[in-house]
């Protein structure tokens, strides 16, 4: 057990005191509370349980964040404790009320968290006892040598991303076998790093008796617009051509819908200014370059950023799910320092 751990677990942070803290805490913030159900009835036993949990993720937790994040885990307990530690509790009453595995989507862009979100939550449902599996929407490209065809089809496709580069019956086709209870499924996998970064599928996983899917990515439920709305986009869609691949894109969305089909709920990571990705993503390629390892300049950079915000504006395609209820069940707001804001499945 190491220091920092053992500290927790011998203070009096889980005793009355705290907890009463926690509890007067929990109903605080009224958007949160009812995002997880949080009520002056059940505040007691939902402050205990989470407690409890705490208790017994923090090994697995404290280690992942030393090996995989790199940083102390103390300067995550407030977000374990607020937002994942409820949030596992959610998923696995979502679960519990469903005859068949649950598939739980995550949308988010670049640098909004969804692989650590998707991480930890494998690991606070595990002490829950549900087998989870992760699932990115980057697994479903289509292969290296489909998408060599694909560009030469369309040129304007030079980056693997948008709709359109996905084989989504692969997708429908696994989904449908966990949905089912089927064991073991084979689950693809994409490894980026081949074809000097242009991707291409790799050994699939096999998996046995999934419980909950977490499928993230940085389009996972969004759905075709009115393709009149392109007539006044904002950059970086300003020129005729770049209207009209954004209407293509568009169009290429309807292919995915069924795929959305098969999730249960949606989780919506959403800065609360889409172009903080763009100083997320130039942040993370200096510290590859610092590190010793290739990474993008900053003008390589925002063409790459740029290509996909005239593919999916995140203005046109992602700003109006926070409202939509009906498509999205829970929205996360992202900071520009990365920190956690306000949580909520309905502001009104």
């Amino acid at each position: 057990m190491n220091l920092w751990l053992g500290e927790i677990l011998a203070t009096d942070m889980l005793g009355e005191t705290w907890q009463q803290q926690a509890r007067v805490a929990a109903l605080a913030d009224k958007l949160r509370a009812k995002a997880f159900g949080i009520t002056p009835g059940n505040v007691d036993e939902v402050i205990e349980k989470r407690s409890q949990l705490l208790k017994s993720v923090l090994p697995a937790f404290s280690q992942f964040c030393q090996t995989t994040l790199q940083i102390e885990p103390k300067e995550m307990l407030q977000v374990l404790w607020d937002l994942w530690l409820p949030l596992g509790i959610k998923l696995a009453s979502q679960r519990q009320q469903l005859e068949c595995p649950l598939i739980q989507g995550i949308l988010g862009g670049q640098g909004t968290g969804k692989t650590t979100m998707s991480k930890v939550l494998s690991l606070i449902l595990n002490q829950l006892g549900y087998r989870t599996l992760s699932l990115s929407l980057d697994d479903l490209y289509k292969t290296y040598s489909d998408r060599l065809v694909l560009t030469q089809q369309d040129p304007r496709l030079i980056w693997r991303g948008p709709p359109g580069t996905h084989d989504v019956d692969l997708g429908l086709d696994v989904l449908d076998q966990i949905r089912q209870s089927q064991s073991p499924v084979m689950v693809p996998r994409f490894d980026k790093s081949t074809y000097k970064g242009a991707g291409d599928r790799t050994t699939p996983e096999m998996v046995t008796d999934v419980d909950i899917v977490l499928f993230e990515g940085w389009f996972v439920g969004v759905r075709p617009i009115n393709a009149d709305i392109f007539d006044t986009a904002p950059p970086p869609i300003v020129t005729d051509e770049d209207r009209a691949f954004a209407r293509d894109i568009n169009h290429r969305l309807h292919d995915y819908l069924p795929l959305w089909e098969r999730l249960d709920s949606l989780i919506l990571l959403y800065p609360t200014d889409y172009r903080c990705s763009l100083g997320w993503r130039k942040q993370a390629e200096q510290q590859m370059i610092a590190a010793g390892k290739s990474g993008m300049s900053n003008s390589e950079i925002e063409k790459f950023v740029n290509y996909f915000w005239r593919s999916l504006h995140p203005e046109l395609f992602i700003k109006p799910l926070v409202k939509n209820t009906t498509v999205v069940d829970l929205v996360i707001e992202i900071n520009s320092d990365r920190s956690f804001g306000e949580v909520y499945c309905d502001r009104a």
